[in-house]
């Protein structure tokens, strides 16, 4: 129950990019602000996009962007003195994320205006509290390809980001696989609090025939033909080339087609991925690679597809994986997809390794299934989102947990 004493509350986002592209923090920000908002709890973002970004123009709330950022740190000289004019406006920042300027920067400032509002009664002083989004999960720290980077990881902890954690109100996190595992790689680690407060995401639109046909604007050579879909960042963490490899071993005349959408094709590794399957011109000619989706594309993409594949070696939470789940699509993922416990408990799909083997396995076993238990398979996939991961009720929990910290 919101209590009305709280429904005054304001609460800051800060974050390097609202920028679509970027994925999970800024898409989880858009989900849950209009659910907070129809809760009475106002919300604005503090961004270091270009002012003159278009996709900024498209959020109905309001997006302070102070960029560019500059540099591998994402540098900005607006970000403080923003906040010093600002801070005063707000009960609780939350910051998006971490490893850059602006994590250092915002708890900075809180720290000095707390310091320096202390005498006075008037003044607000806001609780600060950390969303990671998966960025302090042990994967980061011990993948072979980021060894340069978890050195400097390192030294960036022990100098900087140690003081964000554990000098903040507390840190939020969206499962508990990721509350767990945020305890493995770096010490001294002592936050004040540590919140399992869940996510979630609106109820995806009905269903519209311009939905498919803006997908097939994209795909036309998939119309009227049964595919999986993975959607998402094409990037080695993701697993797409342990997907590709393991399609070709399964591919049959049979099979569904194979749908790999997402921006990051022209990287050196979507190129490989390229190179991979042009080696197989029966298999080639069954992936399609329509780029990033979104809006009807991308829903008509969900609703056409037989199941949903994100075989990832990290994977925080996974929103496109809840986005099939509330469009009745099971979903075949890997074990290091932190809400996997919850997908095989609610029987909500096919869950595996994160190697060639496992992935094969799962897209065999689903192959296996006959049309009736795959469709019901996908009623436990939507009961699994109305249960664990509809944005109403995610949003209520944040909103009692915030309340509890801010009452005592």
């Amino acid at each position: 129950m919101v209590e009305k004493n709280f429904l005054k509350m304001k609460i800051l986002r800060v974050i390097g990019s609202m920028d679509p592209s970027h994925g999970g923090p800024c898409q989880g920000i858009r989900n849950s602000i209009p659910a907070l908002e129809r809760l009475g709890i106002q919300n604005e973002v503090l961004s270091l996009d270009d002012p003159k970004a278009p996709f900024l123009a498209k959020d109905s709330f309001q997006i302070h962007a102070l960029g560019p950022s500059r540099g591998p740190w994402g540098h900005s000289s607006n970000l403080i003195p923003w906040l010093d004019t600002n801070l005063n406006r707000f009960d609780i920042v939350i910051i998006h994320g971490l490893w850059q300027y602006y994590s250092y920067a915002t708890w900075k400032a809180v720290r000095r205006f707390k310091k320096m509002s202390q005498p006075s009664k008037v003044a607000r002083l806001p609780k600060l509290f950390v969303m990671p989004h998966g960025m302090l999960d042990p994967y980061f720290q011990r993948a072979p390809d980021r060894k340069l980077k978890a050195i400097r990881n390192w030294i960036y902890w022990k100098l900087i980001e140690r003081k964000v954690i554990n000098e903040s109100d507390g840190i939020l996190f969206t499962c508990e696989a990721e509350l767990l595992l945020a305890r493995e790689p770096f010490q001294p680690y002592n936050p004040k609090l540590e919140l399992n407060v869940g996510y979630g995401i609106e109820q995806p639109p009905p269903y519209d025939q311009a939905m498919s046909e803006a997908f097939f604007m994209k795909c036309n050579n998939l119309r009227g033909q049964p595919y999986v879909l993975f959607l998402s960042r094409i990037h080695e963490k993701k697993g797409v080339d342990l997907l590709i490899k393991a399609y070709a071993k399964t591919f049959g005349k049979d099979s569904p087609k194979l749908v790999v959408a997402g921006p990051g094709l022209e990287s050196p590794y979507g190129q490989k991925l390229i190179k991979l399957i042009s080696e197989n011109e029966e298999v080639n000619s069954s992936i399609f690679f329509p780029g990033m989706l979104s809006g009807d594309a991308k829903w008509g993409a969900f609703y056409g597809c037989d199941a949903f594949v994100l075989p990832s070696h990290q994977e925080n939470f996974g929103i496109a994986v809840v986005e099939a789940l509330a469009c009745s699509k099971p979903v075949l993922i890997s074990d290091q997809v932190n809400i996997w416990r919850e997908i095989k408990a609610g029987g909500a799909g096919i869950v595996s390794s994160n190697t060639e083997k496992g992935v094969q396995e799962m897209l065999e076993n689903w192959g296996r299934l006959n049309n009736s238990e795959k469709l019901e398979m996908g009623k436990m996939a939507r009961s699994t989102f109305e249960e664990l991961y509809a944005i109403g009720p995610a949003a209520t929990r944040l909103l009692e947990t915030l309340q509890k910290i801010m009452s005592h």
